[in-house]
Order: C-alpha cells, then structure tokens, then sequence
C-alpha cells in the first residue's frame, strides 16, 4: 500500500492548488471561490522512486451540524481517518482565524500525524509568515507557496518521513504497470439531483460522494476506483449538466467543462434520468453529446420505486420516444436509493465496453459488408454509375470505426451510411455502443 497524505484545512487556503501540484495533474478545480472543492478527490504522486496517494477534501467544518457544509465535514472526517498524515494548511496572508483553531483542536483528538503547512507564504520571510502559528501547538510551521511550487518538496518530504514504513511502502519502480490503465472509465452523467451520487455510493456500498437532496452538490468530476463481480471499474461522478442559459456562476461553468471532459475520456458513459420528472430537452442535449464523442452508452432511469405498472409502461414510451437515437443502447429502470436493478445495469456497463474495444476481422467485416449491399444496393447518384463498395476494415476503437474502401463513394447518402451502420452493428452485436463507417474512394488510374 501507498502513504496516504490528506488535504485539510478550511476554504478557500489553497488545498486543491496544492493537490494539483503534488499529482501534477489539473484533476481538482482550482478557482478565487471558497467550497469549489465538496467530496474527497484521490490523485497519486511519485517523488523519486516513491509512489504516494494524496486526498483533496472540502473547506472542513467540524462543528457543523446539519446541511451541505454537515456532509462535506463528513466527507474530510473519513479522509483523515483513511489518511497516515494530515497536511494542515493554513493561509499566511490572513493568519490564524477561530475556523483554524476549530480544525487543529479536531485533529489533535483524531491521533493521526499532522504538518501544519502556511501556505500563500510567497514574497514573506519565515520570520513574518510562520511565528503566529506556533501558538496552535501542532509544532513547527512549514511555509510553502502551492500556487508557485516554493517550499512544496521540502514539506512532501516531511510529510512522507511522518508515515514512511519500509516494510509497508516499498518503493516502486516507473516500469510497474499502472493497475489504473486496466479499469473501466465509467462517467455518471445528468441533469442535477437525477441521482448521480446516490448510485455511485449505491455501487461502492459507502457513502463516499455527497449525496445531499439540493440540485449542484456535485461541482467536481470525483474518480474512484470500484471492483464488482471480478472486474475493475474508474466510477466518475459528475456535476449535473443544466440548459446553458441556466448556467451564472463561473464555477458552475468549470464544473460544466469538467463534465463534458469526464465523457470524452470515458470508455463507456451511464446517461442517468429521473422517472420523476419529464424527459426534457437537455436530457436529449447531454445524449446527443455523447453519441457525438462516440463513446459507449448506458442509459439508466432512476427514481422506479414505487411506480405502478402502468405509469412505468408509459414512461418507457416516452423514453423510447423522446430519445430514438440512443436507440442502440440498453435502457434500464432502477432505484439508486433502494439498490435494485443495479447489477444488471453494470453487466450492460461491461457489455458496452466490451463492443466498444471490439477487435472486428477484415474477412467477416468485408463478407457483412457485401451481404449488406446484396439486401440493399447503394443508390445511384443524377446520371453517376453506382458507387462500389470493395472491402471493409477496422480504423479504430471506441467507438468502433469502419473504413469500406471503393469507388465513387464520395457521393454515398447519410441514410445509406446509417443502414450500414446499423447492418454492422448488428451483425458484430455491438450493443451499447456508437459505430461509425468512414469512406475511402481510391483513385482512378485512367484519370490524368
């Protein structure tokens, strides 16, 4: 097992700067906005040949009682109990506040190891920066700038030699394989308040994303790894995608572009709607966008508990009605609360994934190809000969790509390449996913 560094500290000190930094990544959403940050947020980081887990977490709250800043206090609770060293940051520029005492008493109780971290120390002498926090007990002041890097290797080193165990974090080399690269990215994409986070904590069995009953709670793409029924799986729990006049704040728009991010780089995206509320234009909006970056589709419709026959037999109409070219997916119907039909709704998760990376053979691609043709000819062009069609191969992955090489196929209609696109995927049973024929006319040698 990794160490494990945890990210605490209250809104707004830089937390997320930082954990960009150590992970070298821009995984966290970064803005001049206090709880941007509100689930825990893994990434891995390596000094030398050391490999180490940060957790970024919420602006934390102890003493909260109720409502959203309760489940985000929740939420850095578990990240300390998980983590073997706590960095505690605080701001050099505003000094010690009351909200900073909260923190400190909370975790001396927990017994985990602390750094205290002054963080925004750039252009500040220790002498100016650091004396004031001292008076906390919690030991020596680190002082750092995460937005610019100074001091950072010093305090990782520091915070490693706090939880470093030989014998339990050997030190790995770059050559091992990255177990990350061998999961299912799976992105869990809706409107707000569909349910997004409930499922995810549904399909981990925790309570590990904040799942608050307000539209929004979600703001950042949150990754975490799952293992079901034998195979692995990167869930990704997504801010909800509103009508783009809906969207005001500027963190709602980062939290909007992170959304659109997780689908492009998923391999397989579980659209989720709400039995409750009608199928509305954004849901065909956020569809739409998906079979526009190919990738392989679930939809689920959550919130069927307690819907009688008749009212879910029509809303699977309205369904089947509303969103037609999501035709090639599989539909189910659950309840994220209540757990039912959720493991039937990940084989289809595995399914999809498994048509999308389909290795497709020339010979069969070429046979299915001219049986295609034989049903139904590619129509003539006004006074051209009729394009033809020699042989097909695969040009790619997720989605799936058909590349039928011939001549004249320059003129080939949008319909007739969706028949053979529906002709191929049916043919491969290609459930679940998108798949695209792409066209090569090669050249006339009689032509100068």
């Amino acid at each position: 097992m990794k160490p494990v560094i945890a990210l605490v500290g209250r809104p707004n000190v830089g937390k997320s700067t930082l954990f960009n930094r150590l992970t070298r990544s821009r995984a966290a959403l970064v803005a001049d906005f206090p709880g941007l940050t509100r689930d825990r947020h893994y990434g891995e980081g390596r000094i030398g040949g050391e490999a180490f887990l940060v957790v970024d977490t919420g602006g934390f709250e102890p003493v909260a009682r109720d409502g959203i800043l309760h489940e985000m206090a929740k939420q850095t609770k578990q990240a300390i109990a998980e983590s073997d060293v706590v960095v505690f940051l605080v701001d050099a520029r505003q000094g010690i506040t009351p909200h900073d005492k909260a923190i400190a008493d909370h975790l001396r109780r927990s017994g985990c190891p602390i750094l205290l971290v002054v963080n925004k120390a750039e252009g500040m002498s220790y002498t100016v920066a650091a004396p004031d926090f001292y008076e906390m007990g919690l030991g020596e002041p680190i002082t750092i700038s995460s937005a610019h890097g100074d001091g950072v290797h010093t305090m990782l080193e520091q915070a490693l030699e706090k939880c470093r165990q030989p014998e339990k974090y050997p030190a790995e080399t770059d050559g091992e394989p990255d177990p990350g690269e061998e999961r299912v990215r799976l992105a869990i994409v809706g409107r707000p308040n569909v349910g997004k986070s409930t499922l995810v904590n549904t399909l981990l069995g925790e309570e590990r994303v904040i799942a608050f009953d307000s539209p929004g709670t979600t703001r950042d793409a949150i990754e975490i790894p799952l293992e079901r029924d034998g195979g692995q799986y990167l869930l990704i729990d997504t801010a909800g995608l509103r009508r783009k006049g809906k969207v005001f704040h500027a963190m709602e728009k980062f939290s909007v572009v992170k959304t659109l991010q997780a689908i492009s780089d998923a391999h397989v995206v579980l659209l989720l709607l709400d039995a409750r509320q009608d199928i509305s234009e954004q849901d065909a909006h956020i569809g739409g966008f998906i079979l526009e970056s190919g990738r392989a589709l679930v939809v689920a419709v959550n919130k069927c508990d307690g819907l009688s026959a008749d009212t879910r037999q029509q809303l699977k109409n309205t369904v089947e009605r509303k969103l037609p070219f999501l035709s090639f997916a599989r539909f189910h119907y659950i309840s994220a609360l209540k757990a039912t039909g959720t493991t039937a709704l990940m084989r289809s998760v595995r399914s999809a994934y498994t048509a999308a990376m389909a290795n497709l053979a020339t010979p069969r691609l070429t046979r299915v190809l001219k049986d295609a043709i034989d049903h139904q000819p590619p129509p003539r062009g006004s006074g051209r000969a009729r394009p033809k069609m020699r042989y097909a191969h695969q040009g790619g992955k997720n989605p799936p790509i058909v590349v039928v090489h011939g001549n004249g196929l320059d003129k080939v209609s949008q319909d007739y390449k969706r028949y053979l696109e529906r002709h191929f995927r049916d043919a491969f049973s290609l459930i679940g996913t998108p798949l695209r024929v792409e066209f090569r006319t090669g050249r006339n040698p009689f032509v100068s």
